[in-house]
Parts: structure tokens; sequence; C-alpha cells
């Protein structure tokens, strides 16, 4: 993590008044050391300390035509839910899941991430803890984690209070490209399972449930077999590998992270303008979470599919006989996937994509 350096002892106790500890930013440092180093990379060079962090794209030259991509993002107010429990161990897992699943929809292999933490006051093991989850699932990702900043707003935010963010690079050869140029009519659209409701519409689930239902964290909810404040706090599941995988040994033409937005809003930004996709929700059952902020709030089907991922976290489209094959690629990573509708030609040439019928149960 590239770290502004100590102040000199004189100016250390100014700082300090101000709400500034650089002593304890420097504790955060040494106790997060550990869990960056597992985050490594062969390409990765030098450690924490320096202005930047290195990657050696020597690895490029293999490329005939490397195009580099990019993203980053936050995870939103799911960062109140973890203040709120005190556990900081897996909003990293969130992060990390939401810049790097946004990268190889388009066929990239994330190579590295940076990071950056606002926090109102530096506690070290707070810190530590929040990196500790970025660090591991950086290896999940198979990226390096290869700098950050943690920075101290005494006055912006509450002692207690931070938020976090990431940017990852990747790269994908030109010609292996994924997105809406590959998609044809018949194409399979093979939906992933999410682990529940990853990192978009807490403010819609905290108004509803929090606020408006009156609900602590510490409520166990027989729907969920747990309490609620576990269930919101149920890592976004990382894709990365798997899809990587799944367009290397797959016919695959296009890829979508389900987030912000809901699944058919997401699925429409690698469609092509001249055709559509029909997804069946019979073909799936939500995890009791949707259904719950569903019923409580009585939130709309339209509503809450605008906004929640409703159980789908990631799509790929394939050619049509792939989808056997498909699901067996993503079933060897323990992602559970199934057909959920097809690609078909878009009369009205403004490239939708529809919901028909109804998830059991529901």
């Amino acid at each position: 993590m590239s770290e502004t350096p100590a102040a000199p002892s004189s100016s250390r106790s100014a700082y300090a008044e101000a709400g500034v500890d650089i002593e304890a930013a420097d504790t955060a440092i040494e106790l997060m050391k550990g869990w960056v180093e597992k985050a490594r990379r062969p390409e990765m060079i030098g450690g924490l300390g320096g202005f930047a962090g290195l990657f050696d794209a020597s690895a490029l030259k293999a490329y005939e035509r490397p195009l580099l991509a990019t993203s980053t993002d936050g995870v939103g107010t799911k960062v109140a839910i973890a203040q709120a429990m005190d556990v900081h161990d897996t909003i990293g897992y969130d992060l990390v899941g939401m810049v790097v699943d946004d990268l190889v929809v388009c066929g990239a292999e994330p190579l590295f991430m940076t990071d950056y933490i606002a926090c109102g006051r530096v506690v070290p093991e707070r810190i530590a803890a929040i990196v500790k989850g970025i660090a591991e699932a950086c290896v999940e990702a198979g990226c390096a984690l290869v700098g950050g900043e943690t920075a101290e707003h005494p006055g912006l935010l509450g002692p207690d209070e931070y938020d976090v963010a990431g940017a990852t690079t990747g790269v994908v050869e030109a010609d292996r490209l994924l997105g809406p140029g590959r998609v044809r009519p018949g194409d399979a659209v093979i939906a992933m399972e999410a682990s529940g409701l990853h990192s978009n519409g807490y403010s819609l689930v905290r108004h509803v449930l929090l606020t408006t239902a009156g609900w602590a964290l510490d409520k166990d909810v027989p729907e969920l077999g747990r309490t609620l404040g576990e269930e919101l706090l149920t890592p976004t599941r990382i894709y990365a590998k798997a899809c990587l995988a799944l367009a290397d040994q797959v016919e695959v033409h296009a890829m979508s992270h389900v987030t912000g937005g809901g699944l058919a809003a997401n699925l429409a930004r690698v469609m092509p303008v001249e055709l559509m996709a029909t997804l069946e929700r019979g073909t799936w059952t939500p995890q009791p979470v949707f259904d719950l902020v569903r019923g409580v709030g009585k939130v709309s089907q339209p509503d809450l599919e605008a906004t929640l991922n409703c159980g789908v976290g990631m799509v790929a489209i394939t050619a049509p006989g792939e989808m056997d094959r498909a699901i067996e690629v993503l079933a060897g990573f323990g992602i559970r996937a199934w057909v959920a509708g097809e690609v078909s030609v878009d009369p009205e040439q403004s490239g939708r994509v529809v919901l028909e019928g109804q998830h059991p149960g529901w």
C-alpha cells in the first residue's frame, strides 16, 4: 500500500490534535502487511511503502494486440451494515467482486488492484481487517493487490465511519474481446447464482427492513435461517476465475455483471440493438431475502427487479450448443448455473431484455 510517510515527531502532536493519528496509520500498515503479501502475483514488484504500485508488464509481449481494461467502484451503503455490526473482514470481498467482475465481462483477466479507505479515525485493527478481506478476495480473483491508501478525514466522517473504493486493471486479447458484436439469434442465456444481495440496493433494503420495519441486525429471521445482519453481510460472489475459464473453454459471446439496475438492465448493456433476450423467471427461485424485502416492504416486483439482482449475479450469453458444457464448467468452480432464456430477433430494434412468467413459490 502506498502510504504517506510519518511526519517528524515535532509535528505529530499538532496533527493528532487536529484529528489525524499518524502513529495509528503506521500501526495499521504493520498489521496489514501479512495479508497484502498473500495477494501477490509474480509480476508484482516491491512491497508496501512506495508511492506507486509496480507491475511488470513484459508478459503483455505475448499478446498480439493486448487491450487494457479498467474498472472502479465501491460497495455503497453496505458499509453501514459492517460498521453497525463491527465486522470488517468481509466488506473487502464486496469491493473486489464489484470491480473484477465488471472487468471480466469483456473477457479481460484482472491483473492488479488498488484500494482506497477513507475513515473518520484510524483504528489499526479495523483497517487491517478491511485490507485482510480485500487481499483474500484478490487471491480468489487471481489479481495482485499492488497498492492503496488509507486517509483519515476527521470532521467529514464520524470516528467509526469509513468508506472503501477500488480500481483494477486487466488485459484481454483484442480478438477475444466479448461484447454485443458477438451475440447472435438463438444464443443461450446462462444465469449464475448470486450469493445473496451482493452490494447493490442496500439503501432500499435498509429502508425496508431497518427503518420501516424497525428490525434489528441481531434479529433471528426464520426465513433466512440466521440473523438479519449475517444475511446482509453475506459477501459478494467473485466470478472472475470461473468466467475466465468459461470464456476459455466454451464459445461465450458476451457476459453481464448484475449490479445496480438489476438483471434486465445490466443484460441489456451487452445486447445488440437488433436483438432481444427473453428470460423465464420460472427457471429459478431467488433466495429468501429477496422475497422478504418484497413482502415486508410491499415492494412491487418491477421495483425489486430494477434494484436488486434477485438471485442472479452474473450472466453469460453462449452459442446454443454450448449450454451443457457451460453449466459443467461453472459447476467445477462451485457456481450453480442454469439456462434462463434465449436471444432472438427484436422487431422493435431496441435490444430489449424481457422477463416472463413467475418464480416458483412467488
